[in-house]
């Protein structure tokens, strides 16, 4: 016996082009494990209608004729269906204020929650991300916002030949402008005001690691963490660009004096430690953020710091924030706000606390694309699809009127119910006082 699933139209904004199955996949489902398919028509999406109807799926302008409901962003509350299960980004677990509204209205209509975010095999690493995509369509945002800040200041570099990354044909594209700018930094050199050029990443993730896959193809050379200042100060090359990637050990240490940094400590009680990726920051041109952040961590680049840097006469090194993972207030307590590609910047004024447009200003220009694997929407969707495609079929066969101990689903989906017909889930207490 077959299963009926819907792909829905991403309505949040124009820029979400992506979707969560592509075409060849909703074939190999139909034709290997007997999953129907009907998807929202969408005149935006990067695959058009005609791809997935060529693929056996059928095209409508509604599909609440299918029981089970896979999308990616948020749905708008007046749209959730009584009873429905949505496979998507929820943006929930945390209980995201912003959020709240559409938590509460799936509460009421007996719908379930399925978080892509929280997917995760039983050693809690992701089985469902975009975080490699994010870091490379944020590296060349990032880049990008440095050559106009760059040229603000009178400075003509080979980054202001950059674009953003959705303004490229594909991926490939994008890493050729990339390695452009880099075959002119070897060749010509950077300003002498300029060099050297230090990125500092936070993190080594998924995302770090797709950011830090965009910066290697500039001329790059890798230091440590508590060498950049001595690479400032030292011998350096205007003909290179450096990076720092910063681990858990460079961006706290313990605040008991004398006590060694332990990594499962710091995760199990971060209250323990205390952040100095600040000590380093001076001596950076861009820091790139890509780590997860609950609000359990310490802010690691604050506001009250960049006050001091970018006090009145002071002339700072730091240019650019690459906010790839944009929690608001979060890991850069700066970010104030999200961004989209149409308005990706802002400049952060620490003197009055508020975002200013464009890319001068007394502040670091902060790119906090809150989407970026959108700007990628090819290449993005046929990775998550790939990964996707594999729980597809238990998901659309499982009986979600039983009782959720009978539901027969896999542990790792499982786990990723943030609500099931109606009730918040054991694993998500907090989130319960939100919704009343």
């Amino acid at each position: 016996m077959g299963a009926l699933i819907g792909i829905r139209r991403e309505d949040i904004n124009p820029w979400e082009r992506r979707t969560p199955l592509i075409p060849i996949h909703l074939r190999e489902l139909r034709e290997r494990h007997e999953v129907e398919t009907l998807v929202q028509s969408s005149p935006i999406r990067v695959f058009a209608d005609e791809d997935f109807r060529l693929q056996g799926a059928r095209i409508e302008d509604t599909i609440g004729a299918a029981p089970v409901i896979f999308a990616l962003k948020e749905i708008p509350p007046p749209l959730i269906e009584k009873d429905k299960v949505y496979a998507f980004f929820s943006h929930t677990a945390k209980g995201q204020p912003h959020n709240m509204p559409m938590l509460k209205r799936m509460v009421e209509l007996g719908a379930t929650i399925i978080d892509y975010e929280m997917v995760a095999d039983d050693d809690g690493r992701r089985l469902l991300s975009f975080g490699n995509y994010a870091g490379q369509a944020g590296m060349i945002d990032t880049l990008w916002a440095l050559g106009r800040r760059l040229r603000e200041e009178g400075l003509e570099t080979p980054f202001a030949d950059l674009q953003q990354a959705y303004r490229y044909g594909s991926l490939v594209d994008a890493k050729e402008a990339v390695a452009r700018v880099g075959w002119q930094i070897e060749r010509r050199g950077l300003p002498d005001e300029l060099a050297p050029l230090i990125v500092g990443f936070l993190g080594y993730g998924r995302t770090s690691g797709g950011a830090q896959e965009i910066f290697d193809l500039l001329p790059a050379e890798e230091v440590a963490p508590g060498d950049v200042g001595r690479v400032r100060d030292g011998v350096h090359s205007a003909h290179r660009v450096y990076k720092a990637v910063f681990r858990e050990e460079h961006m706290v240490k313990p605040r008991a004096a004398g006590r060694a940094f332990d990594l499962q400590d710091y995760y199990r009680n971060p209250g323990g430690y205390q952040a100095v990726v600040e000590d380093a920051i001076p001596h950076l041109t861009v820091l790139v953020n890509g780590i997860y952040w609950t609000p359990h961590f310490p802010h690691f680049v604050t506001k009250a710091f960049l006050a001091k840097l970018f006090a009145p006469g002071a002339r700072p090194t730091l240019r650019v924030i690459g906010d790839i993972s944009c929690d608001i207030n979060g890991t850069i307590e700066a970010t104030v706000r999200p961004t989209d590609p149409e308005d990706p910047v802002f400049v952060y004024d620490p003197a009055t606390d508020r975002p200013v447009p464009g890319f001068s200003g007394r502040g670091p220009v902060i790119m906090a694309v809150y989407n970026l694997p959108a700007e990628l929407p090819l290449e993005s969707s046929t990775h998550f699809s790939g990964a996707l495609k594999d729980f597809v079929p238990a998901i659309a066969r499982a009986d979600f009127r039983v009782p959720f101990p009978d539901v027969a689903l896999p542990e790792s989906i499982r786990r990723a119910i943030i609500v099931y017909r109606g009730e918040i889930m054991p694993a998500y207490p907090h989130l319960s006082p939100l919704v009343l």
